[in-house]
């Protein structure tokens, strides 16, 4: 997952993280990914809140 945030990131694409959706063997390496890609490559939030957001923005173009 890492890898494709970092491609898609320097391929200029807007890149959001569903963190609830994605797994790690470990809940240390990926707590540490997550806050990472937070940090440089990507918009890291619950599943939910994007739900949310891709709403409110289909909806303010619907209008």
């Amino acid at each position: 997952m890492r890898a494709t945030v970092v491609d898609a990131c320097a391929l200029n694409f807007k890149v959001v993280v569903p963190q609830d959706a994605v797994y790690d063997r470990s809940q240390t390496s990926h707590a540490v990914n997550l806050f990472d890609m937070a940090s440089k490559y990507a918009d890291v939030m619950p599943t939910e809140e994007l739900v949310q957001r891709l709403r409110a923005q289909l909806g303010s173009r619907q209008s």
